[in-house]
């Protein structure tokens, strides 16, 4: 007998969704070591959606949440254009190799096109192999001649 196989949906995110999205960052945050605490997940969330900082999208596997990501807008002033930062991207464990993570960022691409950006980019980790193997397989191209700085503020 074959067993159905489950397609993931995935909608953009709106303050309806916090419920669902709240628990999902927070097991994010989690992956890159920071402590479990819903409530802060859910009002971050929160007010990057009222301020309409990012875009939200969120998957769902057999109508349970699954997975989602998040977009942030910046700008390219060399081309004079708009340019989408696809920041975090997170599945669950269970939910993993059924389509979740190629689906959301399938949407946040859409997305971005649509809102007529000339890319999207994302950072990752150097160990996180998984993810790069992901990102090479879906067409996203490293930048190789260019290094990344950051100035602590806090």
């Amino acid at each position: 007998m074959n067993e159905a196989v489950s397609v993931p949906t995935v909608q953009r995110a709106g303050l309806d969704d916090l419920d669902a999205l709240a628990p999902l960052f927070d097991q994010y945050r989690g992956f890159y070591h920071q402590p479990s605490d819903v409530a802060l997940a859910r009002r971050f969330l929160s007010q990057r959606l009222e301020r309409n900082e990012s875009v939200v999208f969120i998957a769902r596997l057999d109508g349970r949440p699954a997975g989602f990501t998040q977009l942030y807008p910046t700008f390219s002033s060399v081309r004079a254009a708009r340019v989408w930062v696809l920041n975090d991207l997170f599945v669950v464990q269970d939910a993993r190799r059924h389509g979740v993570a190629q689906a959301l960022i399938e949407a946040a691409a859409g997305f971005a096109r649509h809102d007529g950006a000339i890319r999207l980019e994302l950072e990752t980790m150097p160990d996180n192999r998984i993810a790069q193997t992901l990102y090479e397989a879906v067409g996203w191209q490293r930048y190789d001649d260019t290094l990344r700085y950051h100035l602590p503020l806090a």
